[in-house]
């Protein structure tokens, strides 16, 4: 039922409105001034208000202001019989949803009422599906005991709070995105969009155009004005991942907008200013690449403001029972089927693993696991893990080759220790001298 508020110091107008009005769809109240209306509004919660402009006492534009400020979902639509231009573009710069001129057409006010009811659906449904994108990013989603990550944590409640310029580091797969996705779902304008850029998906003339949008003619193939990423984040975030790639001529535009908040659209006269919190990040060795003159220096230290590293999954091995728990029931609710129960084994299978490619290979395991699961219990045998190749085995030292033969040939029993040992050629306490050796569990 769609609550309106008729708001009008003429009688007449009132009763005639709610009449016109009034239906199975639509329930109206009516007050006889703003002052008036204010006070009903905590009874009504009108979803639309329809007043005059000139009232004695507040006005129709004081009115729409202090709704503005107090039930900001509220549409508003004036009414007034003096269509001058200047009280037009006052009530739509306050924020009004629509201005009619009196006397009224009851047909284009009907119109108008239902414009405004459609485009609150839009938004409800919007919002909604924030809320849904938003709650695989709450803070008390975010999984892992290790003291490094706990202080990411407790960085990204605090980041939360501002609109400072972030810069995530850390090898592929830790989860860079992830971090800067719950920065901004538990901010104030999780609202807004978050719109990820990734730098080396896009050939080097596009990127340009696909963050700050063209105007029609500005090249070949440009038969229309286009926004780009940086219009389309509003106050949202934007999330340029693997910035370490960019070039020289790119790098000199993104710190333009970090420095003046505008850009120029490709082939434009006139700057675009943005309001969109900038979150980086990248794999690279930023420092070494600004000393070989492969990325600016202003540029580095204007996207670090705050620098987040997260840690490889090697380096938290204590957080793989949590990580696994978490991402296999993740993948078994995307996947529609029930969580399969973890065999033992299959934990020392994740242990002895090297995790090259850190979460997201774990992710992609489990998910394949899941699939392969199908008796309900996840064992060995339906973990397919990467294995390194011969050129990263070639390149290692002996030390190195050696811990992770013997990390594959565990992997290959299921971490059963007397197989391994058999198929090595040595001893089970041999065996155990090289775990302990190579910091292997």
């Amino acid at each position: 039922m769609r609550r309106i508020l008729v708001v009008d110091d003429d009688p007449t107008v009132r009763a005639a409105l709610r009449d016109a009005l009034a239906g199975d769809e639509s329930d109206v109240a009516v007050a006889e001034s703003a002052e008036r209306a204010l006070a009903m509004l905590a009874d009504v919660q009108p979803d639309l208000v329809l007043s005059d402009i000139r009232m004695p006492g507040l006005d129709g534009i004081a009115l729409l202001r202090l709704l503005k400020k107090e039930t900001p979902a509220t549409d508003v639509i004036l009414m007034t019989a003096y269509d001058d231009m200047p009280t037009v573009v006052t009530a739509m710069r306050e924020g009004a949803f629509d201005f009619l001129p009196k006397p009224l057409d009851l047909p284009e006010l009907r119109r108008a009422v239902a414009r405004a009811s459609d485009e609150q659906r839009v938004r409800e449904r919007a919002r909604g599906q924030a809320e849904e994108e938003a709650a695989p990013y709450r803070l008390d989603q975010l999984v892992g005991h290790d003291p490094r990550m706990l202080e990411i944590y407790k960085m990204v409640g605090q980041l939360a709070a501002s609109r400072a310029t972030v810069l995530v580091r850390g090898e592929t797969g830790t989860g860079k995105e992830l971090i800067a996705r719950a920065v901004h779902y538990n901010s104030p304008d999780a609202g807004e969009p978050f719109v990820p850029v990734n730098c080396t998906a896009l050939p080097e003339a596009l990127l340009e155009s696909e963050l700050f949008g063209h105007v029609r003619g500005a090249f070949t193939g440009a038969v229309a004005d286009r926004r780009g990423r940086f219009a389309l984040a509003g106050r949202g975030t934007i999330f340029l991942d693997e910035i370490g790639d960019t070039s020289a001529a790119f790098q000199a535009k993104l710190l333009r907008v970090l420095e003046d908040h505008d850009f120029y659209p490709v082939g434009a006269e006139r700057a675009q200013g943005t309001e969109a919190r900038v979150i980086a990040a990248t794999h690279r060795p930023l420092e070494r690449f600004v000393e070989e003159g492969r990325f600016r220096e202003d540029l580095y230290y204007r996207l670090r403001v705050i620098e987040i590293s997260v840690p490889p999954l090697r380096e938290r091995q204590a957080d793989l029972p949590l990580l696994a728990d978490h991402l296999l029931r993740r993948a078994a609710r995307q996947l529609h089927r029930a969580p399969p129960v973890l065999a033992g084994p299959v934990l020392d299978v994740l242990r002895l693993h090297d995790w090259p490619g850190n979460v997201r290979e774990l992710d992609n395991a489990l998910t394949r696991a899941v699939v392969l699961a199908t008796g309900g219990v996840l064992r060995p045998e339906h973990l397919v893990l990467a294995q390194p190749s011969r050129g990263a085995d070639e390149l290692g030292t002996l030390e190195e080759v050696e811990r992770r033969h013997v990390v594959r040939v565990l992997q290959s029993t299921g971490g059963h220790k007397a197989r391994a040992a058999a198929l090595l050629g040595i001893s089970r306490p041999r065996l155990n001298r090289l775990l302990g050796k190579h910091g292997v569990p």
